[in-house]
């Protein structure tokens, strides 16, 4: 086998598929890329066991088919310290010795045998369900939820992002109990109505692989496995296994409390005064009446405390509750507009959180937040 590739080109591939290799592989083949020449073609594969990228690099001079399994560190550490050129991979099939030959070098690497390298899982047709999603619709729903996922090795399903298909409209939910992210596409639907739990992992490598996706992205999934198949990638992964709790029945409604402020200076009040916050519990506490916003925090063991006043639009009664500043920065942080509507029902139940002005009318993004309890 051999063949001639870019060393930029290569290195870009090979960068984008090595994030799903494990630092603690059960399987030693693991730490290797499996290299298969066919028709003209380098398709280049990484895996976990859960998690499978595949990408394919077209190449102008090839010869043989054949399949390789390449050590995945000494081949990118080596490639990022090339200059843009052409080089030669000469693979002989029986020894299972590479040369690679630069311009002014040549590199020598031992293989091991490609057929070890695990099989990737089959669709089962049974089951599968598939549709086709805009890239720029999945790589919005992926980075709005992911921030709001779980670790939580007691309720695995909260580990992941839940895709619901509906006939109407895309939704992507994540929640790790303290808050909840509730994402719509109105422009994306399917026929059938169906859903999985995408795991963290997966949906980080597509939070990678889709801002270069320019054209539809096909999904397939099964009672197990989805199945992303992008122009010059393919992402297979193992679904989490379970019932996703009902989000909508958390959701509260009718708040008779509303804010309206600059989500910025918001932002910036929070970043300030949380710095005084006991970092223990990290609460910062809003205190709410005629069109204005106290924003405090205090903590006693250090005599430390913070106080900062906020003009916004207040309709509702004088209210004090309590936030833990790391979730209300995440929060504010993933939503775009630059004001942002607050509301609140009473200091014991759950913030809503939404964009003012929403620039795409076919988003509906709302974020939900637990409160915490004021020490008197």
């Amino acid at each position: 086998m051999k063949f001639v590739v870019s060393s930029t080109e290569l290195l870009s591939h090979l960068q984008a598929i090595s994030r799903v290799i494990s630092s603690k592989n059960t399987l030693p083949i693991l730490d290797n890329f499996l290299f298969e020449l066919k028709d003209g073609e380098l398709v280049a594969t990484a895996s976990d066991l859960e998690s499978t990228l595949i990408t394919t690099i077209p190449l102008e001079t090839s010869h043989g088919d054949g399949v390789i399994a390449f050590p995945a560190k000494i081949l990118t550490d080596t490639l990022k310290e090339f200059p843009e050129q052409p080089l030669t991979f000469d693979i002989d099939s029986t020894s299972l010795a590479v040369k690679i030959t630069s311009e002014n070098g040549v590199f020598s690497i031992v293989g091991q045998n490609g057929e070890d390298f695990p099989k990737l899982p089959e669709k089962e047709e049974s089951s599968l369900v598939n549709i086709t999603v805009e890239s720029d619709v999945l790589l919005t729903g992926v980075i709005k939820t992911l921030f709001a996922t779980a670790d939580d090795e007691l309720r695995p399903v909260m580990n992941g992002i839940f895709v619901e298909l509906g006939n109407n409209d895309l939704t992507f939910v994540a929640s790790d109990a303290h808050k909840l992210v509730r994402y719509k596409r109105l422009d994306g639907r399917s026929d059938v109505e169906s859903s999985f739990i995408l795991p963290k992992k997966p949906a980080s490598l597509l939070r990678n692989i889709l801002p270069k996706e320019e054209n539809p992205v096909k999904v397939e999934f099964d009672d197990k496995n989805a199945f992303f198949t992008l122009s010059n990638y393919k992402l297979i992964c193992r679904l989490v296994e379970g019932n996703y709790p009902s989000y909508n029945s958390v959701i509260p409604k009718n708040n008779p409390n509303v804010i309206t402020i600059d989500r910025v200076e918001l932002y910036n009040t929070l970043k300030r005064v949380s710095v005084f916050s006991n970092p223990a519990s990290n609460l910062i506490k809003f205190e709410l009446k005629a069109n204005e916003l106290v924003v405090s925090a205090q903590d006693i063991d250090f005599s430390i405390s913070a106080r900062e006043r906020l003009l916004c639009q207040y309709e509702g009664q004088e209210l004090e509750i309590g936030f833990k500043s790391v979730f209300l920065l995440e929060i504010l942080s993933n939503i775009s507009s630059s004001n942002v509507l607050i509301e609140l029902s009473d200091p014991t139940r759950a913030g809503i959180f939404l964009p003012y002005d929403n620039e795409n009318a076919d988003e509906d993004v709302l974020m939900l937040l637990m409160p915490m309890m004021i020490n008197a």
